[in-house]
Formats: structure tokens, C-alpha cells, sequence
């Protein structure tokens, strides 16, 4: 279904798919995270929808069998969706939890995985949940811990910590998010990356507490063609935090890369 926030950012809804698309040209195709509303990418959108065909497709964190509730059942409906679409090949920009799924597409379909971009994305260290998990109903524990997802703790607008204390006081959803949580952790990439060929930006706050920066310095190691860029004042959404430092650094990625 989508919501009055979704509207204002012309989603689309067909075939069982929820989306935004816009621009012409080789297509983005933005995987965001567990808590990832589409404000994220908000900074993307406008400045990419000009040169390229960018594509958000929402993730049923929620809507997913119980058996298919996991990184490998949100693959599948990137699968299908980009087979819908008929698109032929993505760049792949993956925030956090989408970093995981970018991954494991790009491993699945290297000849439709023009580039791949990560930022603060999950597959090799993933801060568990554990104590760290908000508290049901402590709407402000719920604000300080997401405030400090970020360097600026002011980028935890009410629409964000809203979002995340709807999600923690809804037990379906709580119970959704720990399946996706524990398989992401199950899914360990750090064997598998090497084999990934597509140019690969990496892109990672330097205060970032969840992937912490030693993370990207270690996809950088494993990854046979990937550049590392830390913005020191920066947390877990650098798209967000640092929106034209960010696209910069990824207009100029993928001008060197002919995409």
C-alpha cells in the first residue's frame, strides 16, 4: 500500500511492487536498509534523476512469509522485480541492510551488475541487536538511540524516530526485523566478495558505531576492484549526512566507469 509519505515521492505501485523510478538512463537501483525511510535518498534522487534512471523498489521487510523473512527472500523480490522491469543491467547503491542484498545480487548476476556502490552496508560486521535494540514504548530511548545512527544527531528528524517507534511497538515488525538481523549475520560474505568483478564504490562514515570505518577498509582489501571514501564527520547514512560530498564522489565513480 502506499502511504501519504510515499505519494510525494510519485511511487508507484504494480504487479505486487512498490516503487519509485525516474530519469532516463543507465539505472540506479537503490537498496535501502531495515530502517530506511525514502527521505534517505531523498539528495540522490533529485540530483541523479537528471542523468540517470534511478529506482527504488520498497523492501518487504514486513510482508514476507515467515520461512522467506530474511536477506535471501528480500533477494528474490530484487530478482523478480528487476526481471519485471526487463532491466538488462544495474548500478547497484546499497545503504546498510540493501549493501547485504546489492552484494548478493551482484554475485548472483555479475552480467547484470554494472557497478555497485556500498555505504555503511552489512556482510562482513553487523553491531548485534542484542541490549542495543530499542525499548518498546520508550519513545524517547527510541530518539537518542536513533539520533545516534548519525554525527549530527539532528538528523533524527520526527518522521525517522517516529518510523523506528512504529516498527519497535508493533511485535509482528519487531519479530520481522530480528529474522533479517540474525540471517544477515548468518550470511557472512567475507568468503564470497573476493569474487565480486564490477567496479565497487565504498563509501562509509567515519563515525559510523554500526558498520564501523574499519569495515569498509576491509571490503577494500577483499574486493579486487573497489575504492574506499570516509567522511570523518559522518555516522551510518553518509547519502543523507553528506548528501553533495556523497554525490560528488559518486557522479565522479561513475563518469571513470563510462556509466
Amino acid at each position: 500500500m502506499i502511504t501519504a509519505d510515499m505519494k510525494k515521492y510519485n511511487m508507484k505501485e504494480e504487479a505486487g511492487y512498490i516503487y519509485h523510478e525516474s530519469g532516463e538512463g543507465e539505472v540506479l537501483l537503490l537498496l535501502h536498509g531495515l530502517f530506511g525511510a525514502l527521505s534517505n535518498f531523498e539528495h540522490l534522487i533529485d540530483h541523479f534523476s537528471a542523468t540517470h534512471k534511478v529506482v527504488i523498489p520498497i523492501l518487504p521487510l514486513f510482508g514476507l512469509p515467515e520461512e522467506e523473512t530474511s536477506v535471501t527472500g528480500l533477494l528474490k523480490h530484487v530478482e523478480e522485480f528487476t526481471a519485471y522491469k526487463e532491466y538488462k543491467r544495474v548500478i547497484l547503491i546499497g545503504n546498510s541492510l540493501g549493501g547485504h542484498i546489492a552484494q548478493l545480487y551482484a554475485l548472483a548476476h555479475p552480467d547484470k551488475t554494472a557497478a555497485m556502490v556500498l555505504t555503511a552496508s552489512s556482510g562482513l560486521f553487523e553491531e548485534a541487536l542484542g541490549s542495543t535494540y530499542p525499548r518498546k514504548g520508550d519513545y524517547e530511548f527510541i530518539r537518542e538511540r536513533t539520533a545516534k545512527t548519525f554525527y549530527n544527531p539532528e538528523m533524527a528528524t520526527k518522521e525517522l524516530v517516529d518510523e523506528v517507534f512504529d516498527i519497535v511497538n508493533d511485535r509482528e515488525k519487531v519479530l520481522c526485523v530480528l529474522r533479517i538481523a540474525k540471517s544477515a549475520m548468518r550470511h557472512n560474505l567475507r568468503e564470497s566478495v573476493g569474487n565480486i568483478k564490477a567496479p565497487v564504490l565504498l563509501i562509509w562514515g567515519g563515525t559510523d558505531h554500526i558498520t564501523p570505518p574499519f569495515v569498509g577498509e576491509e571490503y577494500k582489501s577483499l574486493i579486487p576492484h573497489a575504492e574506499l571514501h570516509i567522511l570523518e564527520h559522518c555516522g551510518h547514512a553518509p547519502m543523507m549526512e553528506e548528501p553533495e560530498v556523497f554525490n560528488k564522489i559518486l557522479a565522479q565513480f561513475l563518469q571513470r566507469n563510462g556509466l
